[in-house]
């Protein structure tokens, strides 16, 4: 296997995050090859490397960047999302305190290959150490050349801006990170006009996640040919994936796209506490339809799970054993995307707390047959109905959860009560 590229650049490596430790690493070798090619050529690299978006989506990212009129007479921004506010996700985190570097080359190549002369980095507010790492990082970067005036001698000039956000989930939405950048509330924005045309401050901008630019350095030095021998067809490259819940070893995995979830929770989690077995996964983050025990053979890439009713998005891994209430787990959920919802959409602002109000009901015993059915209905009204995708992501979980196992929902309404035994929300997730 070809040697994997994020996380083992600096596993155990002291004073990681320093541009001194990035340097003696290899760090900033991509940057003047990539100053020496012409855009086109850049965005030719990126595509035949196969590298999709790491923040959930999976959109090519070569083709993204060709979206941009480089020629724009108005200015044109590159916005770097950091924001990682999706429960069960932290692999942003990671290279934002570990390896800042990394993510800032990519951003520098990926301003010079759109003509972009300012970038912003937008940090979720409950991360105030990597804010801190960033900052010093940016600093050190003006310090050496790689940002400023006349970088490294090629006349690209670019300065970066680090915006640290309020904590609210919506703003990971790219189009509420913007709004949040200019000052108003972080409410997201219909599409068409997307980003590419009508984006920051009425510019065109590009909004990349951390881990997306961190992989476009060791595409640059390396070549596509290696990145893309790695992982599947049109799934190519690594991905960090993140395991948590009810697994012995939970943790970061760097891995190639494609690698089956059972062994991701057996060979790499070592397996289910105390010799249970798996009862349900959510295999992208809270967002993500669940997966039961019946389906672990299914391959962790954006196509297999998408083909499957579900999505990779940020390969935030959560395992749930069979001791687990799936109940309580949906109305966790609800109660979640409602506290987050902007409230702008109807279906999404209404669909939500009738959502939280029916699982507490069916949880604490007070719930009827027909609520099963109508929890069903409301998920099917909230879905590609509103301006983002915040009731999809609710109603998504939620409707797997009553499909899959329906039965322990009717045992809640046939008891009276929940029957089994009651836990603490960090225990179910």
């Amino acid at each position: 296997m070809p040697e994997l590229r994020i996380l083992r650049t600096y596993v155990d490596v002291p004073d990681s995050h320093t541009i001194g430790s990035y340097i003696s690493r290899g760090g900033y070798t991509a940057l003047p090859k990539a100053l020496g090619m012409k855009p086109d050529e850049i965005i030719e690299t990126i595509k035949k490397a196969g590298l999709r978006g790491r923040g959930g989506a999976g959109f090519p990212t070569g083709v993204k960047w060709g979206f941009i009129q480089r020629d724009s007479k108005k200015p044109i921004y590159l916005c770097c999302n950091a924001d990682e506010s999706e429960p069960g996700s932290f692999k942003d985190r990671e290279i934002l305190e570990r390896d800042p570097h990394q993510m800032l080359e990519g951003i520098i190549i990926g301003c010079y290959t759109i003509n972009s002369h300012k970038s912003y980095i937008y940090i979720r507010g409950e991360m105030p150490y990597g804010a801190g790492i960033i900052e010093g990082a940016i600093r050190e970067a003006y310090e050496k050349g790689y940002l400023g005036k006349n970088i490294l001698s090629s006349g690209f000039d670019l300065d970066v801006v680090l915006f640290r956000g309020a904590g609210a989930y919506i703003c990971g939405e790219e189009t509420g990170l913007l709004e949040s950048i200019e000052g108003k509330n972080g409410e997201p924005r219909p599409k068409p006009p997307f980003p590419a045309q009508i984006g920051l401050f009425g510019c065109p901008t590009i909004i990349n996640n951390v881990e997306t630019l961190a992989c476009v350095p060791h595409i640059i030095n390396r070549g596509p040919e290696w990145f893309s021998s790695i992982g599947i067809p049109k799934n190519t490259g690594t991905k960090i994936y993140g395991l948590c819940g009810n697994v012995n070893k939970p943790g970061l995995y760097e891995l190639p796209l494609g690698i089956r979830l059972r062994d991701l929770i057996d060979e790499y989690g070592e397996g289910i506490p105390g010799g249970r077995s798996v009862k349900a996964v959510s295999p992208g983050g809270s967002s993500a339809a669940v997966l039961s025990a019946d389906e672990l053979n299914i391959t962790m890439d954006f196509d297999s799970l998408a083909a499957a009713g579900s999505m990779l998005g940020t390969a935030g891994v959560t395992v749930m054993d069979d001791s687990t209430c799936m109940v309580r787990v949906a109305q966790n959920l609800a109660h979640f995307y409602r506290d987050e919802s902007c409230g702008q959409c109807v279906q999404c602002r209404e669909g939500t707390w009738w959502l939280e109000k029916m699982l507490t009901n069916i949880e604490e015993g007070k719930g009827r047959m027909e609520h099963i059915d109508t929890l069903l209905d409301a998920c099917y009204q909230m879905r590609g109905t509103t301006i983002c995708a915040l009731a999809d992501g609710c109603a998504m979980p939620i409707e797997s959860i009553v499909k899959k196992f329906r039965h322990e929902f009717e045992e809640h309404v046939r008891l009276g009560r929940c029957p089994f035994e009651r836990k603490t929300l960090g225990e179910w997730m």
